[in-house]
This record gives structure tokens, C-alpha cells and sequence, in this order.
């Protein structure tokens, strides 16, 4: 599984939908697999950074430096779980949980004031100060009892999302 030359079995759809907790169906898995050997362009079984930012929506989110850092060498079962959290069936847990990894860019469990900044930096670019930037997440912050020397754990995290009343809904679509 993973390579252009292979071929999708039964038994590797249902690991993969097994693997993806159901978030896909096995037409959408086979329509995934045949993305994922396009993006594999050497047949590696594994898709590397290079070849995510060969899609250019991919390329063009500002995001897109963060995300590599969790998709850089995904093989197809773990690439599929990935964009399980973009899946209109993904729940609003899974969901946080992927925005949670964006902006904990050293993978400790943790997001700091400084993580914050830098998400916030890389959405907003040069249309918000600096200054603009650490007003507006010191608030946010304190609104939901933290200040910006709180490093935020998971919890914490859906607490402050839960207190700005934001929904989340990102897809991402398969065809």
C-alpha cells in the first residue's frame, strides 16, 4: 500500500477506514489512494514535503511551513488520518485537536503566547501590528482566565475556543 504500482486491497481499505474511525468510505479511501499516488511521484510509499507543496492550495495557506511539520513523510494509511480531521464527519473534537498541533509548533503539548503570536503572525501577515497582535491575545487570553505566560494544554485550549463561541468547520473536500 503506498506505492503507484500497488494496488488497494479489501482488507487495506477497511484497515484504512478502521485506521480513520470510519470518517471515510471505501469509495472516498480508493479516490484518496489514487490522490495520494499521484502526490507519491517517485513511489516511496510516503509523501514528502516537496510533494505536499506540489499542491497549490496546500502551497498558498499561510499555514502551510506548520502543517508540513505534521504531514512530512505520512504514508497513505497515516496521510487518510490526517485529513480525517477535515472531514465534514469528523467530530468538533478531532477538529481542535488538528488546530491544537498547528499552533504547538515544537510538539511538547503545549502552546504558548509565543506559538500564538506566530499562528497569528502567519494568518494575519503585515495587515495587524505587532502590537496589534499581542493586544488582541491578551485579552482573548484573559477573557478566558489565562494570562500570556500560560502555556495551554489541550483542555485549556477548547476552553478558550468554547469561550470566543467558535465553531469549527473546515473541510477539506475528497473528490
Amino acid at each position: 500500500m503506498g506505492s503507484a504500482l500497488s494496488v488497494l486491497t479489501q482488507y487495506d481499505i477497511e484497515e484504512v477506514q478502521e485506521h480513520c474511525n470510519h470518517l471515510f468510505t471505501q469509495q472516498e479511501i480508493v479516490t484518496l489512494y489514487k490522490r495520494f499516488c499521484q502526490l507519491d511521484r517517485n513511489s516511496k510509499g510516503f509523501i514528502s514535503s516537496d510533494e505536499f507543496l506540489s499542491v497549490p492550495e496546500f502551497a498558498m495557506n499561510p499555514l502551510s511551513q506548520r502543517l508540513l511539520k505534521m504531514t512530512d513523510g505520512l504514508n497513505f494509511k497515516d496521510f487518510v488520518a490526517f485529513l480525517s480531521a477535515f472531514s465534514a464527519r469528523a467530530t468538533v473534537q478531532q477538529k481542535i485537536e488538528i488546530i491544537f498541533k498547528v499552533y504547538d509548533s515544537d510538539s511538547n503539548g503545549k502552546v504558548t503566547f509565543k506559538d500564538l503570536i506566530e499562528v497569528l503572525q502567519d494568518l494575519s501577515g503585515a495587515f495587524i501590528s505587532d502590537k496589534q497582535r499581542e493586544e488582541v491575545l491578551s485579552q482573548l487570553l484573559q477573557e478566558a482566565g489565562y494570562k500570556k505566560e500560560s502555556s495551554l494544554m489541550l483542555d485549556d485550549f477548547i476552553k478558550i475556543l468554547d469561550h470566543q463561541g467558535l465553531k469549527m468547520e473546515v473541510e477539506i473536500p475528497v473528490d
